[in-house]
C-alpha cells in the first residue's frame, strides 16, 4: 500500500498560526510532535518474505446469537431455536466468544444487545445472528421478542427491538462487522397488515425493508428485503443450513463464503429464496477458519492481500468478474506487491478505477494515491485531490483525514487553508478515525478548536483508545504529559465513568491510570 497521511507529522499547535515557532512539548524541551505517525506501510518497505510469513491469529471474535421460537401470542416458529443453537455452537468452534439467548422477553433482549455492544468495542470481529419473527412498521424494521402482544401497529416500537439498535451494537468492532437475519418470514400479525393507527403508524406485510448499514458493515437477509424466507422441512431452515455448512469452510475468504451461502440457499429452495446482502465488508481479507485466518494479524492491509495464495487470487478474480468491488480492491492491492516479478501497478490502477467508477470509496482513495505518487500512471495531483474529495464527500474517513493534511500543507491546485484542515480533521475524528481522534484531542488541548473543552478532548482520547490502534496507547502511556493537566484529569474521569478506573482524579497518569488505559484498550489485566 502507498504511504498515507493518517497522522500529522508536525506540531499541531502551528496549524492555525503558520510561520510561528513551534512550542515545546509540555513534558520536555525536546519539541516532540503531538500527532501520530501514519501506520500504513510503504510499498517499498515490504519484502517478499514479509508477505509470506504470518503469525498465529490472535484477534478477538465476539458473537451474539438470538433465537425466538416460543411466542406466546403469535404463531410460534419451528426451526429458529435449533437454528440458533447450532449457529452458536459453530461460532464457538470457530473461536468466537458467544453471547447466546433463546426465547427471551423484550427487556432481556434490550439488555443483552446493550451488553454486547459494549463488549465489541474491543473486538476485531463482531457477528450477530438472529432467528425469529421480524416485522416492518412505518419504515423501520423490528425484531420480535417472545412476549409481544400487539393489537395496534402503533405499539410495535415499544414492544420490539429495532434493527437499527442491533446494527449499532456491532458498528464499533475494529475490523469486521456482520449482522445475519433469518427473520424474513410471513408477517406475524396478518390481521393488522396495512392497518393504520391513530398516529399514522402502519404495519408492513411480509419480509423486512432493506436496511441502511454504516460503512464497513455487512447485513445478510435470509431473503431479499420485502420477500419471505422459508422454514424448510428439516431440522434447520435452508438459510441456517447454508450458514452452518459454509462459514466453517477452511481458507475461504469471507466475501466468497457468503456468495456460497447464497448459492446453497438457492439450490435448497429451487431458486424460490435468495439471500440478499446490504452494505459492504471492510477492505481487508478475512478467513473464519483454516490457516489463512492468520492473515488478519498482519498490520498492513496491502500485505494481508499479498499474503493470499494463488488459488485465492483466482477466486477473487471470479468475484471481480461479477462486479464485486471488494474483490477488485484486493486484486489491486495484490498488484502492488513488492515482488518485482509480480508488481503490476497498471493493473492496480485498472482495478481501482473500475471499483471507483462503481462507487467504492476506498477504491477512489487508493486510485487517488496512485495519481498523487505517479504509480502506474503519470503524476497528477489535481486528479488525486478530486478523487480524495469524492471519497470524502461519501464519508470515507481516510480520505477526509488526508484532505485535511493537504489543506494544512497546501498542494498543487489546493491553496493552504489551516482552518479548513482542522474542520476536516474533526470530521474524520467524528467518524472514529483513530489518528484523527487523537490529533483532534491535541488540537482541543491547545485551544485551537473554539467551543471545545478538556472533556471533549478526553472523549476523543478515550474513543481513540477503544479503537485498538497501538500508536494511541503507546503515546498516552509514554508521553502522557503532552496533554495539559485539565485534559489528563478529564481522561481519568472518562475512564472512571466507563468503569475502567477507580483512582483519584488528579491528572497524574501513573500506574493505576495506565493500567486502566490498557484495559480500556482491550489488553488483559
Amino acid at each position: 500500500m502507498l504511504p498515507s497521511r493518517l497522522g500529522i507529522f508536525l506540531v499541531l499547535t502551528v496549524l492555525l498560526s503558520a510561520g510561528s515557532a513551534a512550542p515545546q512539548d509540555s513534558a520536555s524541551a525536546g519539541g516532540q510532535t503531538r500527532g501520530l505517525m501514519g501506520i500504513k506501510t510503504e510499498v517499498e518497505k515490504i519484502t517478499a518474505g514479509d508477505t509470506l510469513t504470518v503469525p498465529a491469529a490472535s484477534f478477538q471474535r465476539m458473537a451474539l446469537v438470538i433465537g425466538m421460537s416460543a411466542y406466546t401470542s403469535i404463531s410460534p416458529l419451528k426451526n429458529t431455536a435449533s437454528d440458533a443453537r447450532a449457529v452458536a455452537d459453530m461460532l464457538q468452534r470457530l473461536g468466537f466468544t458467544v453471547d447466546f439467548a433463546i426465547d427471551i422477553p423484550l427487556s432481556q433482549m434490550q439488555e443483552t444487545v446493550a451488553a454486547f455492544s459494549r463488549k465489541v468495542e474491543t473486538a476485531d470481529i463482531a457477528v450477530v445472528y438472529y432467528a425469529g419473527h421480524g416485522v416492518e412498521a412505518s419504515g423501520e424494521n423490528y425484531l420480535v421478542p417472545v412476549d409481544i402482544k400487539v393489537d395496534d401497529p402503533a405499539t410495535i416500537p415499544a414492544q420490539a427491538l429495532s434493527l437499527t439498535s442491533v446494527l449499532r451494537s456491532v458498528e464499533r468492532a475494529r475490523k469486521l462487522r456482520i449482522v445475519i437475519l433469518d427473520s424474513c418470514r410471513n408477517n406475524p400479525f396478518p390481521a393488522l397488515a396495512g392497518a393504520a393507527a391513530d398516529d399514522g403508524a402502519k404495519l408492513g406485510r411480509d419480509g423486512l425493508l432493506a436496511p441502511d448499514p454504516s460503512q464497513g458493515m455487512l447485513v445478510i437477509y435470509a431473503a431479499e428485503g420485502g420477500k419471505v424466507a422459508l422454514d424448510g422441512d428439516g431440522e434447520h431452515s435452508p438459510f441456517a443450513t447454508a450458514i452452518l455448512e459454509n462459514l466453517p469452510r477452511p481458507n475461504v475468504e469471507i466475501g466468497l463464503v457468503f456468495r456460497q451461502v447464497r448459492d446453497r440457499v438457492m439450490s435448497l429452495t429451487a431458486n424460490r429464496q435468495q439471500p440478499h446482502f446490504y452494505g459492504s465488508l471492510s477492505g481487508a481479507p478475512y478467513f473464519l477458519a483454516g490457516e489463512d485466518a492468520a492473515v488478519a494479524d498482519i498490520a498492513d492491509k496491502a500485505s494481508q492481500w499479498q499474503a493470499l495464495k494463488p488459488e485465492q487470487e483466482v477466486q477473487l478474480a471470479a468475484l471481480a468478474g461479477e462486479g464485486n468491488t471488494r474483490a477488485m480492491l484486493g486484486l489491486g492491492y495484490m498488484a502492488l506487491t513488492p515482488d518485482t516479478k509480480k508488481f503490476k501497478p497498471e493493473k492496480a490502477l485498472e482495478y481501482f478505477r473500475t471499483a471507483a467508477d462503481a462507487g467504492d470509496t476506498e477504491a477512489m482513495f487508493e486510485l487517488g494515491k496512485l495519481h498523487e505518487k505517479g504509480i502506474g500512471t503519470a503524476q497528477n495531483v489535481p486528479e488525486a485531490i478530486k478523487l480524495y474529495q469524492r471519497a470524502a464527500d461519501l464519508g470515507f474517513a481516510d480520505a477526509i483525514n488526508d484532505l485535511g493534511f493537504l489543506y494544512y500543507q497546501g498542494a498543487e491546485g489546493l491553496p493552504r487553508d489551516p482552518k479548513k484542515a482542522v474542520e476536516l480533521f474533526i470530521r474524520a475524528a467524528d467518524l472514529r478515525h483513530p489518528q484523527a481522534m487523537f490529533n483532534v484531542a491535541a488540537l482541543i488541548d491547545d485551544g485551537l478548536v473554539p467551543g471545545k473543552t478538556p472533556e471533549d478532548a478526553a472523549s476523543y482520547l478515550y474513543q481513540a483508545l477503544r479503537s485498538g490502534v497501538d500508536d494511541v496507547l503507546q503515546q498516552l502511556s509514554t508521553r502522557p504529559t503532552m496533554f495539559k493537566p485539565e485534559t489528563r484529569r478529564a481522561l481519568q474521569a472518562e475512564l472512571s465513568r466507563n468503569k475502567f478506573y477507580k483512582g483519584t482524579i488528579d491528572g497524574d497518569i501513573g500506574a493505576g491510570t495506565q493500567r486502566s488505559m490498557r484495559i480500556a484498550f482491550g489488553q488483559a489485566e
